[in-house]
């Protein structure tokens, strides 16, 4: 398992996480999955086993029972791994029971530790943008519990970009130490130091390959059964043909297409660690040998044979549709980055044609790499 440092911060954790949304099946989350504390006891396990040190969950999922179980599986090796929760969503019919209030910040990390049965959360995400508080309460919350041993690290899950620079903006001009918010734009985060950890990186089992052009199983997936929307699917044509060239690559690697997927966007810019959760040990098992492949700078695509570091390019996302020139000034034409021969290919490589874009898979052959919307989210940590 390779080990990576979280934004510029000194914390390292694995490329790949266990998630745990599907945890417990309460409520709505039953359409996700429903392990109970001896399933997920044992995915754990494999998880350990296999070098994996952070777990992910939050309090909304089941309503608090993932966080419980979590909390019963890590008794007595607490000390060895991470654990990373969230606040934000209602837990409630209260009118504190949910958003980014100091109070339901601080009510809901104690709730939080109560479940975990632990004394501290080393990785705290604020869920989503709360547009009713302000940022200066929120983050002078989350410093006061950092503040106060509560928490190590803070994180954001599910910002636009300028919800996210924002909120830098604020900690940094209130000399807080939450530098730490979340999700959207990969060139915003290399720029910003942010490590980006990505959640649902499989779409929701839409690139485990097992969902074909005219020949899915008879058990659907949860997204593609009408049961969860979460990635939305916009151009479903385009993920059948993001599938097959998952299929081919991963038969030439002898792995499979979910390992493929999961390998390629190992390799992304600030990419740190990947979230995978199964509904079984089988597809647990199968997730966690995504660590060990290794996929060829042509199978990644142009420019994609290693991570960017300092002094490699970035490029900035593509706008929705060529943008009007300017009354009396004639538009000057751009040319395409060495070795990108369009703008959609350079697109393409950066995989930002919108928002919460990810590319699922790598080209074989001098293949395009076709780009899914969509296909994962993200979490980004600061430094």
């Amino acid at each position: 398992m390779e080990y990576r440092q979280l934004g510029r911060s000194g914390l390292r954790v694995s490329a790949l996480t266990l998630g745990t949304m599907t945890f417990g099946g309460r409520g709505g989350f039953t359409a996700v999955g429903a392990t109970d504390v001896e399933g997920a006891r044992r995915q754990v396990d494999m998880s350990l086993d296999a070098g994996v040190n952070l777990i992910d969950t939050a309090d909304v999922y089941s309503g608090g029972l993932a966080e419980e179980i979590t909390g019963e599986v890590i008794k007595g090796r607490r000390d060895s791994l991470l654990v990373s929760t969230k606040v934000r969503m209602a837990m409630g019919d209260g009118p504190n029971d949910a958003g980014l209030s100091r109070q339901h910040v601080i009510a809901g990390c104690e709730a939080s530790l109560r479940r975990l049965g632990t004394d501290r959360i080393d990785i705290y995400h604020v869920h989503e943008w709360d547009g009713q508080t302000r940022l200066e309460e929120t983050l002078s919350a989350l410093n006061a519990l950092v503040s106060a041993g509560k928490v190590r690290y803070l994180a954001a899950s599910n910002y636009a970009g300028w919800q996210l620079m924002k909120a830098l903006a604020v900690a940094d001009s209130h000399g807080l130490e939450a530098r730490d918010a979340e999700y959207e734009l990969v060139p915003l985060a290399v720029d910003q130091g942010l490590g980006i950890l990505v959640w649902s990186p499989l779409a929701g089992g839409l690139l485990s390959g097992k969902y074909r052009r005219g020949s899915s199983p008879s058990g659907q997936t949860r997204q593609l059964s009408g049961e969860w929307h979460e990635p939305p699917v916009r151009d479903r044509e385009k993920l059948y043909d993001s599938i097959e060239v998952l299929i081919d690559v991963a038969a030439a690697h002898g792995a499979s297409p979910a390992q493929v997927a999961l390998g390629w966007l190992l390799g992304r810019p600030a990419v740190t660690s990947l979230i995978i959760g199964a509904r079984t040990d089988e597809q647990l098992r199968d997730n966690l040998g995504a660590a060990s492949l290794s996929l060829t700078a042509d199978e990644r695509g142009p420019g994609q044979g290693q991570r960017p570091g300092p002094g490699l390019p970035v490029l900035a996302p593509a706008r929705h549709g060529p943008r009007p020139p300017r009354p009396g000034r004639p538009r000057a034409a751009r040319a395409a980055p060495s070795g990108l021969k369009t703008r959609a290919a350079a697109t393409r490589w950066m995989n930002h044609a919108e928002p919460r874009d990810a590319g699922t898979t790598a080209g074989s052959g001098g293949r395009p790499i076709p780009a899914t919307r969509n296909a994962a989210g993200t979490s980004l940590a600061p430094c």
